[in-house]
């Protein structure tokens, strides 16, 4: 038992040493940016120059990233934001290119490198949503109104959820029956790769799932 609990702290110790380095690598990249108000177009972000910062949108909140050295509050709060929001709202703020949505949905297996990841994705988000919402889709909608969740026209239930302005999160279900077990699916619009990695999407696909769960529970 001492030998596994000195495992798990290595664990948590290496995960949060890699979180760290993320976080400053992206603090980086953003005070490298010569362009913030282009790269604010780019991103839907406003450029906020009173406060010497960005506002941003996600999951239906409202953060300020402070230049130049890109720490990140909550707007209206005196809550720490978690570090790996923080380092998700870098990435996308940073990676931004502007693009139009391309109004046609893709699966993860469809981004790059997205096989290799669909393990992980389906054990930490696809998984956790049928466990939750499987045998009452309807539930998702209600547990999605919080992140600004909206309903959409898909399989017995279905949401898309803003996380940032430019990428558009969907989640499909079907509920089961005495024969078939329920069934799921989380989309994107064909445009994400612009905005966020593929590693990204993946981390905030689960951010969402356990914010969804987390309402859930609350109901």
């Amino acid at each position: 038992m001492e030998n596994e609990n000195l495992t798990l702290a290595t664990k948590q110790w290496n995960y949060e040493k890699a979180y760290k380095q993320a976080y400053k690598l992206a603090c980086e990249q953003l005070a490298g940016i010569d362009d913030i108000e282009e790269q604010c177009r780019r991103s839907g972000a406003q450029y906020q120059p009173g406060d010497a910062g960005i506002l941003i949108q996600y999951l239906n909140q409202s953060y300020l990233i402070s230049l130049p050295g890109g720490e990140i509050s909550l707007v209206g709060s005196a809550e720490t934001v978690p570090i790996r929001d923080r380092i998700l709202i870098l990435h996308y703020f940073n990676s931004a290119k502007g693009t139009p949505m391309a109004n046609r949905l893709i699966t993860l297996r469809e981004l790059p490198e997205g096989s290799g990841y669909f393990p992980t994705f389906f054990n930490r988000t696809s998984q956790p949503i049928l466990n939750n919402f499987g045998k009452e889709p309807k539930l998702l909608l209600g547990a999605a109104e919080k992140l600004g969740g909206l309903r959409v026209d898909y399989g017995d239930a279905a949401v898309t959820i803003n996380a940032f302005s430019r990428v558009p999160i969907t989640i499909i279900l079907w509920g089961g029956d005495d024969e078939l077990a329920p069934q799921g699916n989380v989309v994107f619009d064909a445009s994400i790769s612009d905005y966020l990695c593929t590693e990204d999407i993946v981390v905030l696909c689960e951010t969402i799932t356990w914010k969804l769960i987390r309402n859930l529970k609350k109901a």
